[in-house]
């Protein structure tokens, strides 16, 4: 009962490279749970700083119910300015809580566990809205982008050619070598008009406002993954069928869906949830683009880091805390 571990990156690394197979099943899986209000995941809160406006920490609190039984609160930072410096823009933990007593049970290092859950999140959706994509195109070439690619291809769709786009040179560059591994046909692309040609276009960027413009001609069946969700003026969703993980959550903090709703002055434009597409309750229009924007359930991090938990206990590679508790009766 008062048992408490701690599971250090190299290790979340080492379980989630060797299973994205089965992270992309846990995904899914809690995107069905969500939509049949088996999870509860409040609003997320956002630390920001006068001085840094560029800069936030998140927290994520969630809980799944069914075979996980687990709540837990993720903790995540985005800086921007890291990048300057070469290191990472993003660095998390997820603290989960035993569901029958309340006490915490684990930290986890989640920078990876949030990756894998987002890149996931995308593959899955994609999955449900196409078997093939021809041409994928990568704008933006972080992390995330990184990790979206890896996911895809476990998921089994394997672009005939891939178009990175990137403000800056180096990391396209650095995303191409990597995806050249894998991928036959892969393009460093000089603009951004000549990203948006692509069956698929992945927007992975740390943008903050729209800048691909509302006069953007978007061709019907494209698929969209709106991952970083500030990248798409709002006229274009308005013009698309959209797929969000949840509606309330997905329309606030001044996203693409949120914007779409302040200039449409309502929600219709929203077409279904991704645990509606999922269960083939979403039905979409042939002639239009479809646009996924996944704000990012905390749901995704309690279901994925559970998974890591088991598994680094299993292997002897979690880290145990002894006397983490001060006190273990109340006499």
């Amino acid at each position: 009962m008062f048992e408490f571990d701690v599971v250090p990156g190299t290790v979340v690394a080492e379980v989630l490279g060797a299973n994205r197979e089965q992270v992309l099943d846990l995904v899914r899986d809690a995107y069905l749970w969500h939509e049949q209000n088996q999870t509860v995941n409040p609003d997320s809160y956002f630390l920001r700083f006068p001085e840094k406006p560029e800069a936030r920490i998140i927290a994520l609190p969630a809980y799944v119910g069914g075979t996980v039984g687990k709540a837990g609160i993720k903790w995540i930072s985005s800086f921007p300015g890291n990048i300057d410096q070469g290191v990472p823009r993003a660095s998390a933990v997820l603290l989960l809580n035993d569901y029958a007593t309340g006490h915490p049970i684990a930290c986890l290092e989640a920078a990876g566990i949030s990756a894998a859950r987002t890149a996931a999140s995308a593959a899955v959706a994609t999955a449900a809205l196409t078997e093939q994509a021809p041409r994928v195109s990568m704008v933006g070439a972080g992390v995330i982008a990184r990790t979206i690619l890896d996911y895809l291809l476990a998921s089994g769709l394997r672009p005939a050619a891939l178009d990175v786009y990137d403000l800056e040179t180096g990391s396209a560059e650095h995303l191409a070598r990597y995806a050249k591994t894998q991928i036959d046909h892969v393009s460093v692309v000089p603009t951004l008009d000549h990203a948006l040609q692509s069956d698929l276009i992945v927007f992975a960027t740390t943008a903050a406002s729209p800048y691909v413009g509302a006069a953007t001609e978007l061709r019907p069946g494209q698929v969209l993954l709106n991952i970083s969700l500030r990248d798409l003026a709002p006229e274009l969703l308005l013009g698309a069928d959209n797929i969000v993980d949840d509606v309330e959550h997905c329309l606030k903090a001044q996203t693409s869906p949120h914007l779409a709703e302040q200039l449409s002055g309502g929600r219709d434009f929203i077409t279904g949830t991704i645990g509606g597409l999922l269960r083939g309750q979403v039905s979409l229009d042939p002639d239009r683009p479809v646009i996924v924007s996944p704000f990012g359930l905390g749901v995704l991090d309690i279901v994925v880091g559970q998974f890591v938990l088991e598994q680094a206990r299993r292997t002897g590679q979690a880290i145990g805390i002894p006397g983490f508790f001060g006190e273990t009766t109340r006499w």
